[in-house]
């Protein structure tokens, strides 16, 4: 990898939300769907569809349970999801780097 080179990034970390999402997840062990939607300030729709790519890639895990009577979804980052979050953080600090 070149110092700066920006196509190392992993387009699939790099979008907006799913880049909070990750961020989230990597400081919690799970999080509820209600809050990872309150967290990245997301609608519902929005954050199933970013979720599903980041489960697509193998970087969390979405597990829908009841608790009583009422459904919750919770997600969970994944050990392959924090190698990739690993990665990207030093990719991106390489460019930062280079660039100062």
């Amino acid at each position: 990898m070149t110092s700066f080179d920006h196509t190392e990034l992993d387009d699939v970390i790099h979008g907006r939300l799913r880049l909070g999402v990750m961020a989230y997840l990597s400081t919690a062990s799970a999080a509820s769907f209600l809050e990872l939607k309150a967290k990245v300030n997301a609608t519902d729709g929005n954050l199933s569809a970013h979720l599903s790519k980041l489960e697509d890639a193998g970087y969390v895990r979405i597990e829908k349970q009841f608790e009583g009577k009422k459904p919750v979804t919770r997600v969970h980052l994944t050990d392959a999801g924090r190698d990739a979050w690993i990665a990207y953080l030093d990719r991106l600090r390489a460019m930062l780097n280079a660039a100062e």
